[in-house]
Parts: structure tokens; C-alpha cells; sequence
């Protein structure tokens, strides 16, 4: 009985929460949780900067301009972050249509950082840098390793990425014959022969002996049908024609429009011979050269698509508060979730434009 008692007694001495109360550890519990999201956010891209750092160390490295896209990405992102809270502030003053509006356009510039992240890997993929890893040097189906090619009776040259006639780089007009000749060879099947249209403007060298179409079918001058090996490195040739290669998956010029570093020194490129430190490249480094797989855009692909992925998910957020701002779960009372958003979103801001200037020095 007198247990009970005391225990009644003991009861009586803690107050209740006051509803404040309740509140302030609901809103530091939110914070705490999205504190340790962040951190974690924050040692994860720790962890990509630093494999991508040591994978430079002793690599044949690509370094090219970032997309435009990607700076117009980082305005509408930073822009966003002015008006996000704006709109938190308009919530505690009561302006509800003000916030109403500022959350929207945050939302609206939010979707745009999306677009442009998305347009930016499409400028990428156009200047032939991709997401899945290839090679810095074209190997396969290389013009001059395997076969060579005649037009109106002069040979096709290679300079970079430059196709020439003569030391002259040909015309758009000529590509497109070209392209259209090598057409042929798009499609590659390894149970059929390539059925080929003779044509007066082009001739095919396999190791600088001339091809002829008898029946549709590729021979050499000795009557012998190409090998499946022959076919499959004609099939790569027409794609690198096709799709603008010569010597470089990267489109351009190099040392104009994109650089190759190793251990922090520039490879010059003349003749279609590869030189580092004003020497023609050894046997072994150029080996290792034409086998070394384009790290740097595939960490470029991998940093900027994890951090676009967290953005993705926040846009759903911001169209939660889209909603609840007109539902009037948004209040001078009710911020905590729009604050929450709005710290997270100030942290991606952050976060992205550390990412870019870190790209734009090291990449």
C-alpha cells in the first residue's frame, strides 16, 4: 500500500510536457536526423574524391571543358536557394501567398537544375565522352592498322580526328560519301558475309592489298573471302567513321579541345604519334596508353549522377511543401518540415558547387 503511494507521489512531481516543449525536441530530432544525412552525404563524395584522386596518380588521364549546362545547372541551383528561404521566411511572417510563390519557384528552378544536369551529360556524350568507361585511345577498327581506304584514288588519312585527302581535312561533303559507303558495314553478323554494292569513289586496302566485290561479296585480289576477324574490325572501322573517330574517343582536337596528363604532364600528340615529356612515347607506355580505359569521365558520370540523384529526391520534397503550402499545413506554428528542406537543399546547393570547382581544377 505504501508503495503505491509513493509511486502516486512520484507521478505527481513531473510536470507534464508543455506542447513547446514537445515541439522543440520533435524539430531537434528532425535536425539531428537530417545533420547525420548530410554527414553521410558528406563522406560518401569524401570517398569519390579520393579514389578519384589516387586513380590519377599513375594513369594516362583525360581532362576536357565541363558542358555549358552544367554552369547554367549551378545558377538556377544557387538562385533556388535564395528563394527557398525566402519562402521560410514569408511562413513565419504569415505571408501565405508569398510563400506560396517562392516555394513554387524553387520547385520550377529545382526541376531546371534537374534539365540541365541531364542536357550537360547530353553535351557530354556529344564531345564523345561516356559514361560507360572506354578506352582514351581508339584501338579497334583504327584507320591504317588493318585497312585503308581510297577515294577518286587517293588515300584517306588520319590526324587526330581529322579524315584527310592529300593533308587537306576532307569536307563535309566527302564525309557524308564516306559515311554513306561505309554504311555497308554498319551491321555486323558474324553467320552472314557483308553484302557490299561496288562503287567507282571508294576502294578498301586490307594490309595495303586492294579489295573487290565479286557478287556482293568482299575478297582479295587472291580470291579469298575475309576472315570473321577481317569483318569484325571493318565493322569497327565504319563505326569510328561513322560517329567522327579517328585516333581519339574524344571528339576534337587534342590539346585544344581536350588534354591527356600523365603523372601531371601533358601527352602532345603529332604525326599520329603520341609524345610525353617532348619524346615519343616507349613500346610499353604506348601499350599502356591504348589499354587504359577513360577513368576520369567515369568518375565525372559517377559524382555528378549520385549528387543529381539526392537532388532528385529532394525535388519530391519541395513538391510535398509545394502541396502543403496550399493545404495549409504550412503555418507560422507549422515550419519544421520546410526548414528541413531548406537546410538539406542549402546543403546540396553547397555540396554542388564545391563538386565543380573541384572538377573544374583537378578535371
Amino acid at each position: 500500500m505504501s508503495d503505491s503511494n509513493e509511486a502516486k507521489k512520484t507521478e505527481q512531481k513531473i510536470p507534464p510536457l508543455h506542447p513547446e516543449d514537445t515541439k522543440a525536441q520533435v524539430e531537434r530530432a528532425k535536425k539531428n536526423l537530417i545533420y547525420v544525412a548530410m554527414f553521410s552525404v558528406v563522406m560518401l563524395f569524401a570517398g569519390f574524391i579520393s579514389a578519384y584522386v589516387v586513380s590519377m596518380g599513375d594513369s594516362f588521364w583525360l581532362k576536357f571543358p565541363l558542358p555549358t549546362a552544367f554552369w547554367i545547372s549551378t545558377v538556377t541551383i544557387l538562385v533556388s536557394s535564395i528563394f527557398i528561404q525566402l519562402s521560410v521566411h514569408f511562413a513565419k511572417k504569415g505571408k501565405a501567398s508569398a510563400q506560396r510563390a517562392t516555394i513554387i519557384i524553387t520547385l520550377a528552378l529545382g526541376l531546371g537544375f534537374v534539365y540541365y544536369q541531364f542536357k550537360g551529360y547530353g553535351q557530354l556524350i556529344d564531345n564523345g565522352i561516356h559514361a560507360v568507361s572506354s578506352n582514351i585511345i581508339v584501338v579497334d577498327g583504327r584507320l591504317g592498322d588493318y585497312y585503308d581506304i581510297k577515294m577518286n584514288g587517293d588515300f584517306i588519312d588520319v590526324n587526330g580526328n581529322d579524315y584527310t585527302i592529300k593533308g587537306k581535312k576532307m569536307s563535309d561533303g566527302q564525309m557524308e560519301d564516306l559515311r554513306k559507303f561505309m554504311s555497308q558495314f554498319y551491321t555486323y553478323n558474324p553467320e552472314k558475309a557483308f553484302k557490299v554494292k561496288d562503287t567507282k569513289k571508294f576502294t578498301l586496302y586490307l594490309k595495303n592489298s586492294p579489295l573487290k566485290a565479286v557478287d556482293g561479296v568482299l575478297q582479295t585480289k587472291d580470291g579469298e573471302k575475309l576472315t570473321l576477324l577481317d569483318e569484325e574490325r571493318l565493322y569497327f572501322l565504319a563505326i569510328n567513321i561513322r560517329d567522327g573517330r579517328g585516333d581519339f574517343f574524344a571528339r576534337g582536337v587534342m590539346g585544344k579541345d581536350f588534354h591527356v596528363y600523365f603523372k601531371g604532364k601533358e601527352v602532345t600528340y603529332k604525326n599520329r604519334k603520341l609524345y610525353w615529356k617532348d619524346q615519343e612515347l616507349t613500346p610499353y607506355m604506348q601499350t599502356k596508353i591504348m589499354q587504359s580505359p577513360d577513368t576520369a569521365s567515369a568518375f565525372l558520370y559517377i559524382i555528378t549522377f549520385v549528387h543529381l540523384a539526392h537532388v532528385i529526391i529532394t525535388v519530391l520534397f519541395l513538391f510535398r511543401a509545394v502541396i502543403h503550402s496550399f493545404t495549409g499545413r504550412i503555418s507560422t506554428e507549422h515550419t519544421i518540415g520546410l526548414r528541413m528542406t531548406t537546410i538539406f537543399w542549402h546543403f546540396l546547393g553547397a555540396l554542388w558547387l564545391i563538386l565543380l570547382l573541384f572538377l573544374l581544377f583537378i578535371h
